[in-house]
């Protein structure tokens, strides 16, 4: 019998004790759930990115898979204006074709393709991004001493051609796999005869903090940029 009463007295304070966690373990569980959820924000797609690129890139020493790397200029804003990358944000890039310049007179080229960008916080998100150029829908920038042109319609197939006045690069529009739509200072001088002799065309040369566009194909779900 004492035993019994023992093991009962016992028994009260563990069963007390366990009545006492049951409010404090369940306000923890309902912290849990209550938690805010993570607000994605989208950036459509065909909104373009201005960035700098870093370091220099060129079709003499550039191969197919080579990656580069540029530097956000201007905000992304999300569709409804919020930022979700800001300025010194690296968009990563790299090589996926290189034409090296023919004596023919013909240019050299370059294709190029982004897929990431990473924020200052640390965070990497996948991008699927273009070369594009910087002008509007329908005008024409210089850059690196040439000049450059695109239909909007053509914006995505654009690569870099060697060309202008020093050999810099000329953003130029290849449609449908034919030659370059570029035109500008230098670059309808570089193929052809020259005083009867056939002159080989220009590499590219992209100087490093020669600015361009990168174009997003597909839309982008970013959160509200915050430091970490």
């Amino acid at each position: 019998m004492m035993n019994r009463r023992h093991s009962k007295l016992l028994t009260i304070p563990i069963l007390l004790g366990a009545m006492l966690l049951l409010p404090a373990t369940a306000s923890i569980a309902q912290k849990k759930s209550t938690k805010p959820r993570v607000r994605y924000y989208t950036v459509s797609a065909n909104s373009t990115m201005r960035v700098r690129l870093n370091g220099d890139l060129g079709s003499e020493k550039g191969y197919v898979g080579q990656a580069f790397t540029s530097t956000l200029v201007d905000p992304l804003y999300s569709n409804n204006g919020v930022v979700v990358a800001p300025p010194g944000s690296t968009v990563t890039g790299h090589i996926t074709q290189v034409q090296r310049a023919r004596k023919n007179g013909e240019p050299a080229t370059m294709d190029v393709a982004f897929s990431s960008i990473k924020l200052p916080n640390g965070r990497v998100h996948h991008i699927n991004g273009s070369l594009t150029d910087l002008s509007a829908d329908s005008g024409t920038k210089s850059d690196n001493e040439g000049t450059m042109t695109a239909k909007k319609t053509s914006k995505r197939k654009l690569k870099f051609i060697g060309g202008g006045a020093a050999g810099g690069a000329v953003i130029g529009a290849i449609a449908g796999g034919g030659k370059g739509l570029a035109i500008g200072a230098g670059v309808g001088a570089i193929a052809g005869a020259v005083t009867g002799r056939v002159k080989k065309g220009s590499e590219v040369k992209v100087k490093s903090g020669t600015e361009f566009g990168v174009v997003l194909n597909q839309a982008l779900s970013l959160p509200k940029y915050a430091a970490l």
